[in-house]
């Protein structure tokens, strides 16, 4: 493959430019949260998972193909053994200014540890899954508790001066009486909240998915009876539409799946831990670059694999709540694929 080849721009068959390659580094996590994971989860084993040195081929080769946002998932990607190691190989591209950000989402639970490791490898912005800031409904959802452990990791992450945006998962009967707590908060802590509609995918039920679906359109009303929310043209790379709070002055963001999806902007693709990468989170067509990494020392058969990936991505999901059905779910789980 020639140089021009390999620096041509990654559009899908929709026009869409993809930019932003979100990598799972593992599947394991020191929680269990009910929308997530089941609680006796039976983990991949290590063997299958790409080794710290594979992460970093696969995500240089994205970012030779145009790549210029990575977000590091999990599970938990804190947990990984040896994880800084493959920050600090990435923060070479920031350097170089092939790539324009580097961040991840985490639990906060291991921020304590690395908040300040994560600086100082150029890491400007993370995102902190958080659904409540009540204790004992924190144990309940994540089954495993430590909400202490979190917000110290917060408070580390603000000392290491990182951005901060709080990620909550609507679940209704359980953090549905907090919104407000959680917008006071995040207002006057300078955090972002972004509020996510629960998505089908893993072995939970579709009893439970249907008793927790809590879509964002009754969310956003609920909020305008205290707040002033203003519609603002945000762009931070994701699938969250913004409003500014006229009290706080903070910004919340609705990332809305099922009521409004988001595909005909999606410029996203999901690597998981064991290589398969995933055009569409709510799909099930994969692409092996394990297989073809690990079969090939030079990286040509891999841009390729790459593009012929992304030439099959397709123009949306197909999730869906409606009818008190669960449609499109996923059998594979979150944690696998990463959030």
């Amino acid at each position: 493959m020639t140089q021009a080849q390999t620096q041509a721009p990654l559009i899908d068959p929709f026009a869409r430019s993809i930019d932003y390659l979100r990598v799972s580094v593992t599947d394991r996590c020191d929680f269990r949260c009910v929308y997530c994971m089941s609680e006796t989860m039976n983990f991949l084993p290590k063997a299958e998972l790409l080794s710290l040195e594979e992460l970093d081929r696969l995500s240089s080769a994205f970012i030779s193909l145009g790549v210029k946002k990575l977000r590091i998932t999990g599970g938990e990607p804190l947990v990984r053994k040896g994880i800084m190691t493959y920050f600090e190989a990435m923060s070479r591209h920031l350097a170089s200014g092939a790539l324009r950000e580097l961040t991840l989402t985490t639990n906060g639970s291991q921020l304590a540890k690395y908040a300040q490791d994560l600086a100082d490898c150029g890491v400007k912005r993370i995102n902190v899954s958080l659904d409540t800031l009540d204790d004992a409904k924190f144990k309940a959802i994540t089954r495993w508790g430590r909400f202490s452990q979190v917000m110290e990791g917060v408070e580390a992450a603000v000392t290491a001066g990182l951005s901060i945006k709080i990620n909550a998962v609507a679940l209704k009967g359980t953090n549905d009486s907090e919104i407000h707590d959680m917008v006071a908060w995040c207002g006057a802590r300078g955090f972002d909240l972004t509020f996510i509609e629960v998505m089908p995918m893993g072995d939970m039920g579709e009893e439970m998915r249907l008793d927790q679906y809590w879509p964002l359109s009754d969310v956003r009303a609920e909020l305008a009876r205290r707040w002033t929310l203003t519609d603002i043209a945000l762009n931070t790379g994701g699938p969250a539409r913004y409003v500014q709070v006229a009290e706080t002055g903070g910004r919340i963001g609705f990332i809305t799946p099922l009521t409004h999806n988001f595909c005909e902007s999606c410029n996203r693709v999901r690597l998981t831990c064991t290589g398969q990468l995933y055009m569409c989170l709510g799909q099930e067509d994969d692409a092996d670059l394990r297989a073809v990494l690990r079969a090939n020392p030079d990286n040509a058969p891999l841009y390729a694999a790459i593009r012929n990936a992304i030439a099959r991505k397709p123009k949306g999901h197909d999730f869906d709540y409606s009818r008190q059905k669960v449609a499109g779910e996923m059998s594979r789980h979150m944690s696998h694929t990463g959030g």
